[in-house]
């Protein structure tokens, strides 16, 4: 079955007889949008970065702070901008797929957003040197640093967390893991905005507008799936199954990101689980879902994306995101 069936599905007239009156969307969607503070704070079409970056003070090339390791500061953005970059890359498949032109319209423009945020943090980072490890001679030298650290990095060179990589499935699936990916990384970008490195902390400032409005749009769909038809509430359910096994790594501290919380640039993972857990507090009951029990996946001897160990799911993203770049290294549009 394919997404639109699980859409269409919270339409069809027969309910669930232990549906709760007045659970719909909107009670989740009004629950979660308390921490926006008005209109001009709402997220809108064509909202996301642009290529003339404006932070205020901000500079990509500004030096590391003091006493921070530019090693370890460029590598932290490579894991920042890697989340964004490959999540960008699997939402834009419902490009033409959705099941709704409006949906089509609201996938691709969060797509859009977390390709801004990636390529900010992927500039920093080649500012910083990392580009320089991926560059080679047959690289025209005017190539940016964001491409190449885009297009001619392969699987072990990204740092990217594993749940963004994993195959967003149908719908319901998507909508599950759009919920704990924006939910995750909106905890994450909030405390970031007190990150010592300015250009972290103006992207991150920037971020949490955007990833409000994300985790409200999935939950207002988990809602309306989990607490419609018995048909939509077992996609809802087995779509939020198939994304828990990757949640386990979202909190687990690399050691980098461990000196870097020491020096005031990073955010400890581990902090941010009892925010993600809250939000499913809220969203979970009124769309009758359960909490999975399922172990956790993509992860070996405790090590995972942020170490470059990958699953086999992240070589097909790359090979479509990176072909005509690697094809036509030369060539400008």
């Amino acid at each position: 079955m394919g997404a639109d069936d699980a859409t269409t599905a919270t339409t069809q007239p027969t309910q669930r007889s232990d549906e709760v009156d007045d659970h719909d969307a909107t009670n989740a969607y009004q629950a979660l949008a308390e921490t926006l503070h008005g209109d001009e704070d709402r997220w809108a079409f064509g909202a996301g970065f642009d290529a003339g970056f404006d932070a205020g003070t901000a500079e990509i090339d500004a030096p590391a702070p003091e006493g921070v390791d530019r090693d370890d500061l460029a590598t932290y953005c490579l894991m920042l901008a890697d989340d964004a970059l490959v999540a960008s890359q699997r939402l834009g498949e419902w490009a033409t797929n959705a099941p709704e032109l409006e949906e089509e319209v609201a996938l691709a423009n969060i797509a859009l957003d977390l390709l801004g945020q990636a390529r900010v943090l992927l500039a920093r980072a080649g500012h910083l040197g990392a580009a320089q490890r991926f560059r080679t001679a047959s690289l025209a030298a005017a190539l940016p640093d964001e491409d190449v650290l885009a297009y001619f990095r392969d699987e072990r060179g990204f740092r990217n967390v594993v749940l963004a990589e994993a195959d967003l499935g149908d719908f319901g699936r998507t909508m599950a893991w759009v919920l704990v990916f924006s939910s995750w990384r909106l905890a994450l970008m909030t405390r970031l905005v007190g990150s010592r490195d300015q250009v972290v902390a103006a992207v991150a400032e920037k971020a949490v507008k955007e990833l409000a409005y994300q985790r409200e749009y999935a939950a207002q769909w988990v809602v309306r799936l989990g607490d419609g038809t018995e048909y939509s509430h077992e996609r809802m359910q087995a779509g939020l199954d198939g994304v828990w096994p990757f949640v386990e790594e979202l909190f687990i501290a690399h050691p980098l990101e461990m000196r870097l919380v020491e020096a005031g640039v990073a955010v400890d993972p581990a902090e941010l689980r009892g925010e993600l857990d809250a939000v499913l507090d809220q969203v979970l009951p009124p769309a009758q879902l359960a909490r999975p029990e399922k172990a956790a996946v993509g992860l070996v001897a405790r090590r995972g994306g942020r170490d470059g160990v990958h699953t086999e799911a992240l070589g097909p993203v790359l090979a479509v995101m990176q072909s005509l770049a690697r094809g036509h290294p030369e060539a400008t549009w």
